[in-house]
């Protein structure tokens, strides 16, 4: 994909993962689908980071702004499996740091999740976010655009699962459209799948 980064954004690295993990965990501090999975904030930055590390930095895309935003993505061929060693690290963080029965939330949530995918090929959002000192600063904005343009440009549609009702406006407004809304796990509270149909890019016929 052709992805032409605006001013200030950059991709990340590998050495990256703490920072994307911490930025997102913050971002998700008072998420209620993330709360009711980890039972508390303090969990998130090692699992959004061990994610990170594992998973969206080798084999997606992900996207820094400074130490304020970040982004993780993934096409929808690539392998989200984690390996052995990757689970036992994460469920390591979820069981020392979590709420009881966060670890079985957790890796059921997952696998909600990997049940209500799409099959069809697609760009898929796991995280975007951003520190709360930046926020209604339009950087959601600037860290969201420059991969749906890419996949406007490909013809490629785009899903994400919305944790938040609060953020349901913000993407609408770039695009998304309500699939369906599932649980997360028994009691949890839903996420709502949505789906963006590719645009056809300004200048085009």
């Amino acid at each position: 994909m052709d992805i032409q980064l605006p001013e200030g954004l950059r991709p990340a690295t590998a050495r990256d993962w703490k920072q994307l993990g911490d930025i997102t965990a913050e971002a998700f501090a008072e998420d209620p689908v993330n709360l009711w999975i980890f039972g508390n904030a303090q969990t998130m930055p090692p699992v959004f980071g061990e994610l990170a590390r594992s998973i969206y930095l080798p084999r997606g895309l992900c996207h820094l702004h400074g130490d304020t935003g970040a982004t993780m993505w993934a096409h929808s061929a690539q392998s989200r499996e984690l390996s052995i060693l990757q689970t036992m690290r994460l469920v390591w963080s979820l069981m020392t740091k979590g709420e009881k029965g966060a670890a079985k939330r957790g890796l059921g949530a997952g696998e909600a999740m990997a049940r209500e995918h799409p099959a069809a090929p697609h760009m898929y959002l796991f995280t975007i976010g951003t520190r709360k000192a930046a926020r209604g600063q339009g950087l959601g904005k600037k860290l969201i655009r420059p991969v749906l343009e890419a996949a406007d440009r490909t013809s490629l549609p785009c899903y994400l699962e919305n944790s938040n009702p609060a953020n349901t406006g913000f993407y609408i407004s770039h695009g998304f459209e309500r699939m369906k809304l599932f649980e997360p796990g028994p009691g949890g509270p839903p996420l709502e799948a949505m789906w963006r149909e590719p645009r056809q890019p300004l200048g085009s016929e």
